[in-house]
């Protein structure tokens, strides 16, 4: 078997100064972010298909008292085959190098960041 390699990955609000220890700059939020330019984001890619689908995202409202449920329910949205392809994408960038994961969400503990990461370290 071989061993799996550690991955690097950081997330940051898409609100935040670009810095050039962020590696690969990876937006995944649905929706893009208000106020924010494509310049100013300096993404390297936007992994939408990867946000909670937007009748999850409707129903959790970001109410810390359904993360729990929240959380379970996006896992399961992580299972559909478009969704590992990207998580499978996101996971060799991190083999490789940084990642950075750029969210707009405010509450980073009760978001879908959390969950995502949990995913791909999984892998």
């Amino acid at each position: 078997m071989t061993p799996s390699h550690p991955l690097d990955v950081q997330v940051k609000r898409v609100y935040d100064p670009a810095s050039p220890d962020d590696g690969t700059r990876v937006l995944i939020d649905r929706l893009w972010p208000r106020g924010v330019s494509k310049e100013r984001a300096g993404l390297d890619a936007w992994e939408k298909e990867l946000a909670p689908s937007a009748e999850l995202r409707h129903w959790y409202d970001h109410d810390p008292d359904r993360y729990e449920e929240f959380a379970e329910r996006y896992r399961h949205e992580l299972t559909d085959p478009e969704r590992t392809t990207a998580l499978d994408r996101l996971r060799a960038v991190a083999r490789a190098g940084r990642l950075t994961l750029l969210t707009a969400t405010k509450d980073l503990p009760h978001g879908h960041v959390r969950v995502l990461v949990a995913a791909l370290e999984r892998g």
